[in-house]
């Protein structure tokens, strides 16, 4: 018994995600319903003892109006008088009122405004109660006219029969609250996870790394370097490459460093080392009037992203065509980067999907990497992305805007 104790007091919450999800909204009905029934049971005795004290009030003024010489009489007065919460329109046998108690007015309310409120209070307590009749006698007991009294539930009463709905409410909220507070918790320890699973994994890299940073100096000092030269320079560029890439993932979870770079340079490097890796089939040019343009970048992050955009203009190319990234200044304060590919374009009813996670037109991939391009552009350049145009067909162009 103790065991099984044990194991219920030590359940994964993650794992167990559906239970709690059920188990949090089964405990907010529960109690919801039981706070409706118990708070609507009390309001019905409630409502009941006020209709008691309002038949007692309409027999007191009954009586009060009828034996005017009584000795009674005071304490008839005493329980018209103790009615404080229920508000009670008299009227004469034509509905006019003739007196009123309870009734709110507003501050410095003229007769006008009095006999407007009344009214509309009348209409209100018609619909709520059938009126109590005060029958008038003469000296001789004959009937000579008939009164009646209109009520409805006090202040405290109609709070009352809100006040299970404005709790269970408050439960529900409390439940979403409870819920997204769980989801929230599942996603950051989700999120510590691939960050640590992203640390480590550039933590792994170092060593190959390391080893092939060595084998490149030897083979530069080989009696082959001559004769390998390219494939030397290009294996070095390889090997930068995954340094900046190992540098990517050591940094998950960390905030970027964004200071002044040259735009025209960072481009040409990521273009230069893209060119013989991509299809040969594919052109690719820069073009800038000045060489001097400076943006605040992370400069590992701005290559990811135009590494990113370059290869999916190759996708959609097949492999085929030209990619012109033209970079204008566009005054003191922005720096634009157009990126034109020639490809299949895209449809306009996808031109806001192409930026959720998820999209993608190719049959292998996880959709992600636009996804992750605008986050770096806009979440840590604090810069601007969007497709400037797309003809289906004819060309795609990607914007970006940095912050000079």
């Amino acid at each position: 018994m103790k065991r099984k104790i044990k194991e219920f007091t030590t359940v994964d919450l993650y794992k167990n995600r559906s239970l709690v999800r059920w188990s949090i909204i089964l405990i907010s009905v529960i109690i919801g319903v039981g706070s409706i029934f118990y708070t609507t049971n009390l309001a019905t005795e409630l409502k009941a003892r006020e209709q008691g004290l309002i038949k007692l009030y309409a027999d007191a003024l009954e009586y009060a109006v009828n034996n005017n010489a009584d000795e009674n009489l005071s304490f008839n007065w005493q329980i018209i008088e103790n009615n404080n919460s229920i508000p009670v329109i008299v009227t004469d046998g034509y509905n006019e009122p003739i007196n009123h108690k309870n009734i709110d007015f507003r501050e410095g309310a003229d007769e006008e405004e009095q006999a407007r409120v009344l009214k509309k209070e009348l209409a209100l307590m018609k619909a709520t109660y059938d009126p109590i009749p005060i029958t008038l006698l003469n000296t001789d007991g004959s009937i000579y006219d008939v009164n009646f009294i209109y009520y409805r539930n006090s202040y405290l009463l109609t709070s009352l029969e809100y006040y299970p709905y404005v709790q269970l409410s408050v439960i529900l909220i409390f439940g979403l609250l409870a819920f997204l507070a769980f989801n929230h918790s599942k996603i950051a320890e989700q999120n510590r996870v691939w960050v640590g699973l992203a640390k480590e994994t550039a933590h792994q890299l170092g060593t190959p790394l390391s080893s092939l940073m060595a084998w490149v100096e030897y083979l530069k000092n080989s009696p082959m370097a001559d004769e390998n030269k390219e494939v030397i320079e290009e294996l070095g560029k390889d090997i930068y490459k995954l340094e900046m890439i190992t540098a990517r993932f050591s940094n998950i979870g960390s905030i970027p460093v964004i200071k002044d770079e040259n735009v025209i340079e960072a481009i040409e490097e990521t273009v230069n080392y893209l060119r013989p890796r991509i299809s040969r089939k594919v052109e690719m040019q820069v073009h800038s009037d000045t060489r001097e343009l400076t943006a605040k970048m992370n400069k590992p992050l701005f290559d990811w992203v135009i590494e990113n955009i370059c290869k999916n203009a190759v996708d959609a190319m097949k492999g085929v065509g030209k990619i012109d990234i033209y970079i204008i200044k566009e005054s003191e304060q922005f720096v634009i980067v157009d990126v034109t590919d020639n490809g299949k374009g895209i449809a306009k009813n996808k031109l806001k999907q192409v930026f959720q996670p998820g999209y993608t037109t190719k049959t292998r991939g996880w959709g992600l990497g636009l996804t992750l391009v605008k986050r770096i552009i806009e979440n840590y350049h604090n810069g601007r992305i969007f497709v400037k145009s797309s003809d289906p067909g004819v060309a795609t162009t990607f914007r970006i805007i940095l912050r000079g």
